[in-house]
């Protein structure tokens, strides 16, 4: 549209998924002047395929929120990864193999977590999967009264999803408990702020694979719920094709299966792999792009 009605400043487009349909691409291409920004090899291959020129593709990354990122030297995201370690690798499986990475990578770990294993389930938008969130604080309330796990719910701007948690919440008997803890905010920058801030204690991201799935750069596994439409069936590929998340098994049956991962030291292999091979400059490399 930008371009179509002649806005007379530079175009910029940021690609937030691992596919790129053609859609997205103007009707003449090589005559365009817009931008992108892509997060991947495919993304940009695949723009180029659709005809776009060679100097309008930036391999960039997601730009992830600085906020969880720090710097190029990544202190941040180094320090809330220690804490994370601790609670998805519980027996030390992992770490008895690969303590000299670990070690490397992040620097010594401390003694103990400053935070309960915390699992974000995130639904955003129009609120689809809000059941299996229910179903979740079902099968998971022994833990959650044992204040042995905590759980956020992340929903974005919809009071009608809150309004039907809040209900099936109490519904479950956990009223008054403080292990639950949902993100709402009629604003959405508010409500990005707190969705940032909780991820810096969050051990492990429930979610479809939207964009979302690039988070896994920030070393959070992501445990991947059904996706909605076909570019977030590209993203759970992505995912899976390099180990950075794990598709759910019966949410009926979650109290099995979740600490099964967590027992093993899979969960933490995931979150390693995610930080050491995931993307995560591109928001700074987005700043330098532009400015130049």
């Amino acid at each position: 549209m930008a371009e179509y009605f002649n806005y007379p400043g530079e175009i910029f487009c940021v690609v937030c998924d691992a596919d790129i349909a053609r859609p997205w691409v103007s009707l003449n291409p090589k005559e365009s002047r817009i931008k992108y920004f892509v997060p991947n090899q495919r993304t940009a291959g695949r723009l180029k395929l659709y005809g776009v020129k060679k100097e309008n593709i930036f391999l960039t990354g997601y730009p992830l929120p600085q906020e969880n990122i720090g710097e190029e030297s990544l202190e941040i995201l180094k320090e809330d990864l220690k804490s994370r370690m601790l609670n998805l690798d519980p027996q030390k499986k992992y770490f008895e193999k690969y303590k000299i990475l670990i070690e490397k990578k992040l620097g010594k770990l401390p003694t103990e977590s400053d935070h309960p294993l915390t699992i974000m389930f995130s639904i955003g938008g129009a609120g689809a999967q809000k059941e299996i969130m229910v179903k979740i604080l079902k099968y998971l309330k022994p833990y959650l009264e044992q204040k042995q796990i905590k759980i956020i719910l992340s929903i974005g701007t919809k009071e009608k999803t809150k309004n039907y948690l809040e209900k099936n919440i109490e519904i479950l008997g956990f009223k008054n408990y403080k292990e639950i803890k949902i993100i709402f905010e009629k604003d959405i920058e508010t409500y990005f702020q707190k969705f940032n801030l909780a991820l810096k204690k969050t051990d492990i991201l429930w979610t479809k694979p939207s964009e979302l799935s690039f988070y896994c750069a920030l070393g959070i596994p992501i445990i991947i719920s059904p996706p909605m439409g076909s570019h977030e069936e590209c993203n759970m590929k992505w995912l899976l094709r390099r180990d950075f998340g794990i598709f759910q098994e019966d949410p009926n049956f979650v109290n099995e299966w979740l600490f099964e991962w967590l027992e093993s030291g899979h969960l933490a292999e995931v979150a390693m792999k995610g930080f050491i091979k995931g993307e995560k400059f591109g928001t700074l490399n987005i700043q330098k792009t532009i400015k130049q």
